[in-house]
């Protein structure tokens, strides 16, 4: 078997070793680690490959807390301490940075992280009958395979959640509908734990009685979705509402469990905190916030008495960030009540900033995967363009990209940028970068 000096990590948090001129990608392997492997895919340029034995380990290397390590695919990362993941993770950011966008940060902030263990208040969960194992199988699925990991706990999962596990797989096994329930998707608010089934044949009255019944025992509401997402709907109980709350800012965002947030509640809230800290809010300023979902970031805005327009593509998350501003008190009638607008930002042009009423003096993108290297594109080089850009990045490839554009075409520097722990133990980077415009004295 051959042997190998690990590295790095790649984006899935696989070691790295390099031989005989390919990049060989070990599972399970660490940085500075001596290793022993065996591939089982080659390719020309690379190699997948498992870990046999390790013959040299790092100190950073620990025992995974959870039994189902190395077979569920939810977490990559556990056989690493905590605070290491954290450094591998910044690493990966600046590399990134500097690799793709050619640029570096004048400034590496101190990075958020928080407590590693039942931080995960969001997941989708498959759902299997499988005879041979005794009947309904509910967790991640394994890595590289279409298998439910078998799970009767999960340490990443809120404790609540975790302990349902068990009891939920009971009462699924003893539906009518058990082989045509697919999968369950969790949304645990700070009000409730709300479990949605995603259910291909309708229920009988008997299913009903069931789901209601342990839903007035485990003290959980369920939704129930017989088609595609519109079709989700809440089926008991009705009380209470299914939220998280800003407590600084005085808010309680009301979501419905297809709705976007974050999965982590306190790196959501610690996000929040920094973003805002960094936009530098003045009463009376004028801040866009793109890609802006159910107003997690404009709602905030608005109570530091900015005058904010939140912008997003979805025409129901908007609505739902209208509602949420009235349900806070962010009513019509008021100088900082925030206005939202439905628009395409992944199509936007160079007249998107100009055709906006109000031009906003500073900006917060938040976007999904892709980026947002239309929204960068679109900016104007000079005259009323924002001085100020906190962008907030679930993907450092494409930060690292519009990070390029905005430095060496739009002249903005990075003034400094740093990660966001959201997902600990998987590969997941989640970062902040603050872009602040040459013409601007100081940041």
């Amino acid at each position: 078997m051959p042997v190998g000096i690990v590295v790095a990590l790649d984006h899935e948090a696989r070691g790295i070793v390099r031989q005989d001129g390919k990049a060989v990608f070990v599972e399970g392997a660490l940085p500075g680690e001596t290793v022993e492997y065996a591939s089982f895919r080659k390719k020309p340029n690379y190699e997948q490959a498992r870990l046999i034995r390790i013959i040299r380990p790092v100190a950073e290397r620990v025992a995974p807390r959870c039994p189902h390590f190395g077979v569920c695919g939810g977490c990559v990362m556990q056989h690493l301490d905590a605070a290491a993941q954290v450094a591998v993770k910044q690493r990966v950011l600046e590399d990134n940075l500097f690799h793709i966008g050619r640029v570096r940060a004048e400034e590496i902030l101190p990075p958020i992280h928080g407590s590693p263990w039942g931080y995960r208040r969001k997941a989708r969960l498959g759902v299997r009958k499988v005879a041979k194992k005794g009947g309904v199988l509910i967790g991640f699925r394994e890595k590289r395979s279409s298998y439910i990991a078998d799970l009767a706990s999960c340490p990443i999962l809120p404790p609540k959640v975790s302990a349902l596990l068990l009891p939920l797989r009971a009462l699924i096994d003893g539906l009518s509908v058990s082989e045509r329930l697919p999968q369950v998707e969790v949304a645990a608010g700070d009000t409730c734990v709300a479990l949605s089934l995603r259910i291909l044949e309708p229920l009988t009255i008997d299913d009903k009685r069931k789901l209601r019944a342990f839903a007035d025992k485990h003290h959980v509401v369920f939704y129930l979705q017989p088609g595609g997402p519109d079709s989700l709907l809440r089926f008991y109980p009705f009380e209470p509402p299914l939220a998280y709350n800003l407590p600084e800012f005085s808010l309680a965002m009301n979501f419905s469990p297809a709705d976007f947030t974050q999965v982590n509640h306190d790196m959501n809230r610690a996000l929040i905190r920094r973003a805002l800290q960094l936009l530098d809010i003045q009463p009376g300023e004028r801040v866009a916030d793109l890609f802006c979902g159910l107003g997690n970031f404009t709602l905030p805005i608005a109570r530091q008495r900015a005058r904010v327009i939140g912008i997003e593509g979805n025409a129901a998350l908007a609505l739902r960030a209208e509602e949420c501003a009235r349900e806070n008190g962010l009513a019509d009638g008021f100088a900082e009540t925030p206005r939202f607008v439905v628009s395409n930002l992944f199509e936007c042009d160079s007249d998107f900033f100009s055709a906006l009423a109000e031009k906003p003096e500073k900006l917060l993108i938040d976007p999904p995967r892709e980026g947002a290297i239309a929204v960068v594109k679109a900016l104007p080089e000079a005259g009323e363009r924002p001085r100020r850009i906190v962008y907030v990045s679930c993907n450092p490839a494409t930060l690292a990209r519009d990070a390029g554009i905005l430095v060496h075409q739009k002249t903005y520097r990075l003034a400094a940028t740093g990660i966001v722990n959201m997902f600990s133990h998987t590969a997941h980077v989640e970062s902040i970068a603050l872009f602040v415009a040459t013409d601007t004295a100081s940041c």
